[in-house]
């Protein structure tokens, strides 16, 4: 990660004990939670509570991956799911309490403190500690999950038939294997559509363990195309099951999953995936895959996972990764944790990121700190104005992350 989580030097505040419910309006479907809640405890508070109710709420999206986060992080982060036709997380947010640097417990909302609100939401931290976070949820539907193998060309006009047939999530999970003429053309088109109240639950759905997807992330590192046959095998498998809309968001992530991976392959050289987030206009999605496809092949950059999603535009938050709606395709570099690795990593990451400039996108700001200040001028235009209010609301710096004091050299020198 870019560094926004850490602190050399520093003390770092383990929130995940704040994690109560402090209110719940059942009529408004707002929901207040200490910042410490992760997902999973949000999910089973919603579940137990309305036992029994009509009407279910439930939250809007998560992001997706890993649900081990904490409420407030996802805030901090601005984060997003798999939506079909929704804005960042900031959507969901009715309010929030922050701890200023001047130990002043404020409320944050689109009324009050509205400067901090649009701040503090993909602020990464640096503007006080949040203490509580107010959610608009969502009434909870029933999901049938539509799967379909496919080559790339068409996606988004596909993406457009299933917003207007009524789906609300889905994405495109790409082939990997470079060596092959479905590398970063053919994928799985996984999409969610609501049915009806009284379509009956799949009562023991298909799904993957922890153990399948530690051996599918083997595979995915030593044989690419035997990973996306079996990936396809499995979701075209679950066609037509029916989820509750939250659950269907929540994932697994198997801890620590690269060590088991480097004794089993024989590792030379420790490794991590290390992610990044590339936007392009819509329209431009074909000819920026092709792009992609032509750069990685040539330098051998080695693609573990990736997904192309949709991202509407956020008109709300200060520092807005989503500047407009975007194509949003997401690559899980492998990277070996070595000066030479590191040097790769750097460069593939400005890589993919003009490529993403070139066809009028962007990139999501703290996975990595390899950008170059003129693709940050470019992509985020706002950024030196960022770090100037960062430091009217904290003079003395009392939040900071290494993310931030890698920033706060670049633009001003100390």
């Amino acid at each position: 990660m870019g560094g926004q989580p850490f602190a050399q030097d520093g003390v770092m505040i383990d929130t995940r004990k704040l994690s109560k419910v402090l209110a719940f309006d059942t009529e408004r479907g707002l929901i207040e939670v200490e910042s410490g809640m992760m997902w999973p405890q949000l999910l089973e508070h919603l579940s137990t509570v309305q036992r029994g109710l009509p009407q279910h709420w439930t939250f809007s999206q998560k992001q997706t991956g890993v649900d081990r986060v904490t409420i407030g992080g996802s805030l901090s982060s601005n984060i997003h799911g798999r939506g079909l036709t929704l804005p960042p997380f900031i959507g969901d947010i009715e309010s929030f309490k922050l701890v200023n640097a001047q130990g002043q417990l404020l409320t944050c909302s689109r009324a009050q403190n509205p400067e901090l609100f649009k701040l503090a939401i993909g602020g990464y931290g640096l503007f006080g500690f949040v203490y509580s976070v107010t959610l608009r949820l969502v009434p909870r539907r029933k999901l049938e999950r539509v799967v379909e193998v496919r080559d790339i060309a068409g996606l988004i006009s596909a993406f457009g038939e299933r917003v207007r047939d009524g789906f609300t999530f889905g994405d495109f999970q790409y082939a990997i294997d470079d060596r092959s003429e479905d590398f970063l053309r053919k994928g799985v088109f996984s999409c969610y559509r609501p049915v009806a109240d009284d379509t009956p639950l799949t009562p023991v759905k298909k799904a993957m363990s922890e153990r399948d997807w530690v051996d599918l992330l083997y595979l995915a590192h030593t044989d690419k195309t035997g990973a996306f046959k079996r990936y396809a095998s499995f979701y075209q498998s679950t066609n037509g099951q029916v989820y509750w809309s939250d659950e269907a968001q929540m994932s697994v992530y198997p801890d620590n999953y690269h060590r088991e991976l480097e004794k089993r392959y024989a590792a030379t050289n420790r490794a991590s995936e290390v992610i990044a987030e590339i936007y392009c206009d819509r329209d431009a999605l074909e000819p920026f895959m092709a792009d992609v496809r032509e750069y990685v092949k040539r330098d051998q950059v080695e693609i573990i996972y990736g997904t192309i999603r949709l991202i509407e535009q956020d008109f709300e938050s200060f520092l807005p990764w989503a500047r407009k709606p975007y194509a949003c395709v997401i690559f899980n570099l492998h990277v070996e944790h070595s000066t030479r690795g590191s040097i790769r990593a750097g460069d593939a990451f400005r890589r993919l990121i003009n490529i993403g400039i070139k066809h009028g996108g962007s990139y999501y700001l703290t996975y990595h700190r390899h950008a170059l200040r003129q693709q940050i001028d470019v992509c985020y235009p706002q950024f030196r104005e960022f770090l100037q209010l960062k430091r009217k609301y904290d003079k003395e710096e009392l939040f900071q992350s290494d993310w931030y004091r890698h920033y706060r050299r670049m633009y001003f020198g100390s």
